[in-house]
């Protein structure tokens, strides 16, 4: 479920009012809580701890990989990125779960307070809550917005499904091994090192 405010703003204005909190998103101009319950003096719910182990394996191992190589970024946290900006329909702004910024798009030096640009990769985490359709739809909205690849993890199916603007969806499983060799080249990660304890 998917609650949402009727309050339409911009994105600057929706990062001043709601950029402190977690599991927000502003969607078409509008405040949306996704999957719960808005909670006005503490933001939204906190993630399940499930959630919160399999994002933090995820964050692990891919700033392990990036920072050993000096490839760029690594963010997480709901960190916003910037989806659609369309004067008709209205701005969007998504909550990335885990994000990676190459040096080519956002060179070395002082870290910005927000992201201008769209990440190399995101990855979500799939909550009890969500639905697939809506995990498919914010995917491709980060493609559209020029995310080349984009990961969804769902910690119940233990797989990694992989989508990118060019190509069909890949599922990768339990036995297999995930790389993202447009995006990161030479990483892998054995899909059950991000489920399994």
């Amino acid at each position: 479920m998917n609650t949402t405010t009727e309050e339409r703003m911009t994105a600057e204005e929706f990062v001043a009012k709601y950029g402190h909190l977690s599991g927000v998103e502003l969607v078409r101009g509008k405040v949306v809580w996704p999957g719960r319950e808005p909670e006005p003096r503490s933001g939204s719910h906190m993630p399940r701890f499930k959630h919160g182990v399999v994002s933090y394996r995820a964050v692990r191992v891919l700033s392990d990989f990036v920072e050993a190589n000096h490839l760029g970024w690594v963010a997480i946290n709901d960190t916003f990125v910037r989806t659609v900006n369309d004067p008709d329909e209205g701005t969007t702004v998504r909550g990335a779960d885990v994000l990676f910024v190459s040096y080519a798009r956002l060179p070395q030096g002082k870290t910005p307070d927000d992201l201008a640009i769209p990440p190399d990769l995101v990855i979500e985490v799939r909550s009890p809550t969500d639905r697939w359709i809506d995990l498919m739809g914010k995917a491709v909205e980060y493609l559209k917005a020029g995310v080349p690849v984009v990961v969804i993890l769902d910690p119940v199916t233990a797989t990694a499904s992989v989508y990118r603007d060019d190509a069909a969806q890949q599922i990768f499983k339990t036995g297999d091994t995930l790389t993202l060799p447009d995006v990161l080249p030479g990483f892998s990660v054995p899909v059950a090192r991000l489920f399994e304890g």
